[in-house]
């Protein structure tokens, strides 16, 4: 047994817990060496402020725009949530707060998180879930998790939304007679392509195998390179397009930035998803489609479930597609009582003709 004041005594790297305390720090930061709870990979980045380190975390990960915005929209509403006995600070003041504090500040234990989950437990469950999985992110950095007792409400599963045939035709021509330099080049690709918005917009012409009738989609979501295949009417549409980019490009030259894009917009600029979803909703009016029903994702989900019902195998759209999980393809498996329509009438259409023959 040690006495008091012996040199064991003194060197002991456990912590008294301080009474009526419920969560104690178990070890000594000064014996460690290190701050509690911040793993070792920061410890050099302890004393630095969390936001800037953050950041480069971030980047390395190579994340796409669209989830960066998401992470900084969660992460500053989880930070700023004070608790009852705090006063609010502003955001601009948290950000400056350095990676050490941020790993209490955000302890799990301490309830800010719980309060947090609460403050947007109005929102939809996919919202709360992408928050939630933003704010797990932060804790993981810095070497903390979200508790088990945090539940993750559970998604309602809608099927993708898709186009009748009706509705693709209608499309087509409204494309193939618009005034937009673009429409019908961008609509035919979406559609033979399965391409996501994002990556029909970063296409650039070296990128284009025009021989192989194929593409190369780089860092797609997940940072994966892929193949996507055109039709013969791809080929064209791309074609004819050369002829319009040409004389965009005669105007208005591109910077290097935009040089390469397969499309570019009016002004020579590298199309944006903004300028397509632009010109869905003015095709959409065209071709009477309600604007709700026509996206860039519409004529993806268009693109997957035509493969299906000519019979291709899930794997293989899979890959097409760009899907890391065979889950998330298997959801085409139940497509909608309209398809199951149209192919219930084309199967006793042919068995009709095959009778009277």
């Amino acid at each position: 047994m040690l006495e008091k004041g012996s040199n064991h005594d003194a060197e002991n790297t456990w912590q008294e817990v301080p009474s009526g305390d419920r969560f104690a720090t178990p070890f000594s930061e000064n014996a460690l060496g290190i701050p509690y709870g911040l793993p070792t990979r920061l410890a050099r980045l302890s004393e630095f402020p969390w936001f800037g380190c953050y950041e480069m975390q971030l980047t390395s990960e190579k994340k796409s725009v669209h989830t960066l915005r998401a992470y900084y929209t969660a992460v500053k509403q989880f930070v700023s949530t004070p608790l009852p006995d705090e006063i609010p600070a502003s955001y601009d003041a948290l950000q400056k707060m350095k990676v050490s504090d941020l790993s209490r500040w955000i302890d799990p234990n301490n309830g800010r998180l719980d309060l947090w989950v609460q403050s947007i437990s109005h929102l939809s469950a996919a919202t709360i879930n992408a928050r939630l999985a933003s704010a797990s992110h932060l804790l993981n950095w810095v070497g903390h998790r979200v508790p088990d007792w945090v539940a993750r409400p559970q998604k309602g599963r809608n099927l993708p939304k898709t186009l009748t045939r009706r509705e693709v035709a209608r499309l087509r021509e409204a494309a193939a007679t618009s005034e937009n330099p673009f429409a019908n080049v961008v609509i035919i690709l979406l559609l033979d392509t399965g391409m996501r918005v994002s990556e029909l917009c970063a296409l650039n012409r070296s990128d284009v195998d025009i021989e192989d009738t194929s593409a190369t989609v780089h860092e797609g979501k997940g940072s994966k390179d892929r193949l996507v295949l055109f039709t013969n009417e791809s080929v064209e549409a791309i074609a004819a397009y050369d002829i319009v980019r040409a004389s965009i490009v005669a105007k208005h030259t591109p910077c290097d930035e935009h040089r390469d894009a397969l499309i570019l917009n009016r002004l020579g600029r590298r199309l944006s998803p903004r300028a397509v979803q632009k010109l869905m909703d003015a095709l959409a009016d065209s071709a009477d489609i309600p604007r709700s029903k026509l996206s860039p994702h519409t004529l993806r989900h268009n693109f997957a479930t035509g493969l299906l019902e000519r019979g291709a195998d899930l794997v293989s759209i899979q890959r097409l597609l760009g899907h890391a999980n065979i889950s998330t393809t298997r959801v085409y498996l139940e497509i909608s009582d309209q398809s199951l329509r149209e192919i219930y009438h084309r199967a006793q259409t042919a068995s009709r003709e095959q009778d009277m023959d």
